[in-house]
């Protein structure tokens, strides 16, 4: 994609699966392809474990994770010995990366409350992250809190809202069980009414316009929309916009 139709990409780094030496090698490889923005994550635990289990030499969370970026950046490798350094050795290689991390205005489902969360958060910036993405969420008053919070918490890095569009009835119930999240009641009884998903989308298309003009005008630094493999809805939601 970058290459071909010279667009940013963000690859995601996930904790869950992979050695940390993997993971050095997966970010030279990305480094010496000329990609320079990562999003790290923790990942989502295999269902069949029911809680998340790291690889027994990766990380268990996405802060440590992103400190590994972070010291690769500055050339320092998984394997490095700062007491030992050949004389008239080469310099060692720096990568560049720009490091995105994960945000929860309705908190991540496994923190005790939202200031724990935020704290977590906090530990991931000091770490390095160079921007927030945060989870989808339907009410642009939570964004507003969370974002509230996180400056108050000292977070200063960009933080970007998460949007996704509605396309069908059945989300009601299946984004808030999968993501954890809530729906307001006035987006939820539009749906409702509804006739058939083609009404429901654009109801979904309706609201997320609302939202994103809000957002915009609030002065967000951009937008990050989930398609979840499907684009049509935010090709019309871009085009409503611009």
């Amino acid at each position: 994609i970058k290459n071909r139709f010279d667009v940013d990409t963000v690859p995601h780094l996930i904790c869950g699966g992979f050695a940390k030496e993997e993971t050095e090698n997966a970010l030279i490889d990305l480094h010496f392809l000329g990609i320079d923005n990562v999003l790290a994550l923790r990942g989502d635990p295999i269902k069949s474990e029911g809680q998340f289990q790291p690889h027994p030499d990766g990380h268990r969370y996405a802060s440590d994770l992103i400190k590994q970026v972070a010291e690769l950046n500055h050339g320092r490798y998984h394997d490095h010995d700062e007491q030992y350094q050949p004389a008239g050795a080469e310099p060692v290689l720096c990568t560049d990366f720009c490091i995105g991390t994960a945000g929860y205005p309705e908190k991540h489902f496994e923190a005790p409350n939202l200031g724990s969360d935020i704290r977590f958060l906090k530990e991931k910036v000091d770490r390095g992250a160079d921007y927030i993405v945060t989870q989808m969420f339907f009410d642009n008053e939570e964004f507003f809190k969370f974002e509230k919070h996180c400056r108050d918490a000292g977070i200063t890095v960009p933080i970007i809202p998460g949007l996704k569009p509605l396309t069908t009835k059945n989300q009601l119930t299946a984004l808030p069980r999968a993501f954890f999240l809530n729906l307001p009641e006035a987006l939820t009884e539009a749906i409702h009414a509804a006739k058939d998903n083609a009404a429901a989308r654009e109801v979904g298309i309706e609201w997320c316009l609302n939202q994103s003009r809000e957002l915009m005008a609030h002065g967000v630094p951009c937008l990050h929309y989930y398609s979840m493999g499907k684009s049509e809805a935010i090709r019309r939601v871009a085009a409503g916009l611009f």
